[in-house]
């Protein structure tokens, strides 16, 4: 069983909002295989912890705009490491020093990455004509 097409979507919204906040080293795991709750994580990191709350905040905004609301946040108070779980993705977004600390790519290596360069993210509402589409970024999971 592999992570269903619309987390996959999610994941690259969530991705795609992550970067236009300069977020570093965003990366998608299918952990559909591993948790029933579940399918996909995205991790993202930033220098900073008013970074942390910019990326966190602009991921919540985008995925609203799809209908998504989150179900849970946590850790935004310290703003070091705050998760914001949507049911069909978790969203992990870090400061850069508990990025390479806690090493989630590391914990979840038997799960596979998600190549979002291939994923079409799907057009923001309102985007009749395409206009408003979300723009693609080169290598959203390079790091």
């Amino acid at each position: 069983m592999t992570a269903a097409d619309h987390s996959i979507q999610l994941a690259k919204v969530a991705a795609l909002a992550s970067e236009e906040k300069l977020a570093e080293k965003v990366m998608a795991i299918d952990v559909s295989e591993q948790m029933p709750l579940t399918d996909v994580f995205v991790i993202a990191s930033a220098p900073s912890e008013r970074q942390v709350g910019a990326i966190v905040d602009e991921v919540e905004d985008r995925l609203r705009e799809l209908g998504s609301k989150p179900i849970r946040r946590e850790g935004e108070r310290e703003g070091r490491w705050v998760l914001i779980d949507f049911g069909d993705i978790i969203v992990h977004v870090q400061h850069e020093e508990e990025r390479e600390y806690y090493a989630l790519e590391r914990l979840w290596k038997d799960c596979p990455e998600i190549d979002l360069s291939t994923v079409e993210a799907p057009a923001r509402p309102g985007a009749a004509d395409g206009s408003d589409e979300v723009d693609e970024v080169d290598e959203v999971d390079q790091a």
